[in-house]
């Protein structure tokens, strides 16, 4: 079976869960996004998530993946390790482009684009073409008070007629099959008829840049360069073996959702840089020691780790954060507290894992929840910061919210965050005793946040 045998077989099939797996995270099932080949049709789910009831829903869902991976992965994201042993493989297949020309193709009614040719007629009424009825139409003229003037009872009007025969058409009529071909199945269960006779990749791609030339008109413009994407696509050469859009690092993608949907734009001026001073080469100033991000709510600061384990669907604690991720957390809350002069009273430490609330480990049924808490045991633990709060939140809510900064789920978040409150104090771990932390440094210090002037180490 070929590839457009095996989307057939996905468009006809009346069962749309049958192409869709929520992956586990485990090796070799992280992928997620689309992927289609000569054997099948998969939409693939990130981890926690819960595919809704109906067809229509699904459908839906699938179409919101393509645009939450669209916004938070780049060329290099979906770049994929086909198997350990093979070179990375990537197919930038560009399917907002396809998806713009199908659903452009449903907004006008399951029709085609076509262009209309401007005609004329005589009648009493319309859009009056004056240069025309002077020429055209005869007036009748009336005498008043020893003045002629001129009265019309017809006029020259302006009228349209769609004309289906223009090349423009022909190209998107192309382009819808094409696009039917290969995301079709994602909508409805038919292919649209045969395109017909249609201009070459080039010509049409020169049609297409004279049209984007000439239209102000934002929605065709964007049918337009859909179709001029999907072309160039084409003209590639690509393989027609398969395609996928997507990524093997979805890890990023919670990362930045967690960021978009809680985080502070910017949150690197809390926290601390580091650099080497090197005897040899060119000076460079490493990155900031930075977290995913920082949530400030109610005069509170929240410093969460957007971590994309397995936990919250295995219940392992084996599939928690381990002990570096742990003291990187205590890093970043003693740092504020120190440096920045944030009190601890008001400084929270959490990281954000996904998990399902329809279908979890934990018997929970809210969008966010507290499973327990992570500590040193190097540290007293007396402050809330290094007492860093595990929290689930739901994979499928986070994707549909993550937009706007909605205040409910930052209340709902700080107060999962804030359980600590309520917690008793830690117990010592057997074997362990904490010593003392000594502060070598004045928080008093005046300290910058940006890098030395960038000199080689040892230069005055």
């Amino acid at each position: 079976m070929d590839l457009d045998s095996a989307l057939y077989m996905a468009m006809v099939d009346d069962d749309i869960t049958k192409h869709c797996h929520v992956n586990s995270n485990e090796d070799g099932d992280r992928f997620v996004g689309i992927k289609a080949d000569s054997d099948n049709a998969m939409v693939y789910f990130p981890i926690g998530y819960q595919l809704p009831d109906t067809d229509a829903q699904i459908r839906t869902d699938i179409k919101h993946l393509i645009q939450v991976l669209s916004e938070f992965t780049t060329k290099e994201d979906r770049l994929l390790a086909i198997n350990k042993f093979a070179a990375p493989q990537t197919v930038d297949f560009p399917i907002n482009a396809y998806k713009g020309v199908i659903e452009y193709y449903f907004s006008i009614g399951g029709n085609y684009y076509i262009e209309v040719d401007p005609t004329y007629k005589t009648s009493a009424t319309g859009k009056q073409d004056w240069p025309k009825t002077v020429r055209n139409q005869v007036p009748l003229v009336q005498q008043k008070g020893g003045v002629s003037s001129f009265i019309y009872t017809e006029f020259t009007v302006r009228a349209t007629t769609p004309n289906d025969s223009k090349l423009i058409t022909q190209i998107n009529r192309f382009c819808v099959y094409e696009a039917f071909k290969k995301l079709g199945w994602l909508y409805v269960p038919y292919m649209p008829e045969q395109p017909g006779p249609h201009p070459d990749v080039k010509t049409s791609l020169a049609i297409l840049n004279t049209k984007l030339g000439n239209t102000n008109d934002d929605k065709k413009r964007n049918l337009f360069q859909a179709m001029k994407d999907m072309l160039q696509f084409m003209d590639e050469k690509t393989s027609d073996k398969q395609f996928y859009f997507g990524t093997d690092d979805f890890d990023h993608v919670w990362e930045k959702l967690i960021d978009r949907a809680f985080g502070e734009k910017d949150k690197d001026k809390y926290f601390p840089r580091s650099r080497w001073l090197l005897d040899y080469g060119k000076y460079k100033e490493k990155r900031p020691l930075m977290p995913d991000t920082i949530m400030i709510y109610n005069s509170k600061y929240y410093i969460l780790d957007a971590k994309c384990y397995k936990y919250g669907r295995t219940g392992i604690p084996d599939h928690l954060p381990n002990a570096s991720s742990i003291n990187k957390q205590i890093t970043y809350g003693e740092y504020l507290e120190k440096y920045k002069g944030i009190n601890a009273d008001s400084l929270f430490n959490a990281f954000i894992m996904p998990y399902n609330m329809n279908d979890n480990f934990f018997g929970l049924t809210e969008t966010v929840g507290n499973i327990g808490e992570a500590v040193g045991d190097w540290r007293r633990n007396k402050k809330y910061y290094e007492r860093i709060q595990g929290i689930v939140m739901d994979t499928r809510y986070l994707m549909y919210h993550y937009m706007g900064n909605p205040m409910k789920d930052k209340i709902a978040l700080a107060d999962c965050i804030e359980a600590v409150l309520g917690r008793g104090s830690v117990p010592n771990s057997a074997g362990a005793s904490p010593a003392p932390v000594v502060y070598e440094f004045d928080p008093s210090e005046n300290l910058s946040m940006v890098a030395e002037s960038p000199a080689p180490y040892g230069t005055k």
